[in-house]
């Protein structure tokens, strides 16, 4: 388990898809789930910094549990999801604050995300808001935006969960350069 989270909170960071202190991970396991540490640098992952505590209830470890926790217990009451990634992808958030939701452009964007929705716009939030309306966002979609905020994406295991951040970066990247360019495409 822990080496799941090494590689993939590794990957985020190498690829910009999280700042340091920034970003959680979280598994399900039956009824507990097992989230990084509150403030926990997903580049350098050790053992110390996963907490395993309730889904449904809290216990000694729960203040320690990352400041998300809140959204990532309810996507695991109301999905199937097993893993759940909260990323901070800096396109795909700053075209949160322009556009209503994300139509990736490219192939497998397109294939794979044919529409991430933004939540929350306009709304000043803080950490463990929208818990409810990520959850149903995701039962539809693989990845929703937080307006301003960040991404989270859920799958059944951590790598799928960090692809679909992946995926939804790298179209963000090329909305990006296309709308600096002055070309929109339809």
């Amino acid at each position: 388990m822990l080496s799941q989270f090494k590689a993939v909170g590794h990957a985020l960071f190498t690829q910009g898809l999280v700042s340091p202190c920034s970003g959680n991970l979280s598994i399900k396991l039956g009824e507990h789930l097992v989230i990084t540490h509150r403030g926990s640098i997903l580049g350098s992952i050790g053992e110390a910094d996963l907490v395993e505590t309730g889904i449904a209830k809290n216990d000694r470890a729960t203040p320690l549990a990352s400041s998300e926790l809140a959204v990532h217990r309810s996507i695991y009451k109301n999905t199937s999801a097993l893993a759940v990634v909260h990323a901070h992808p800096p396109y795909a958030v700053a075209l949160s604050f322009i556009e209503k939701e994300i139509i990736p452009c490219d192939m497998e964007g397109r294939a794979l995300l044919p529409k991430v929705l933004i939540l929350g716009q306009g709304i000043a939030l803080k950490a463990g808001d929208l818990g409810e309306e990520i959850a149903e966002t995701l039962k539809q979609y693989k990845v929703v935006l937080v307006w301003g905020h960040g991404s989270f994406a859920a799958g059944q295991l951590l790598e799928e969960a960090y692809y679909y951040t992946s995926v939804l970066e790298q179209s963000c990247r090329l909305l990006y350069l296309l709308k600096a360019l002055g070309r929109i495409l339809t």
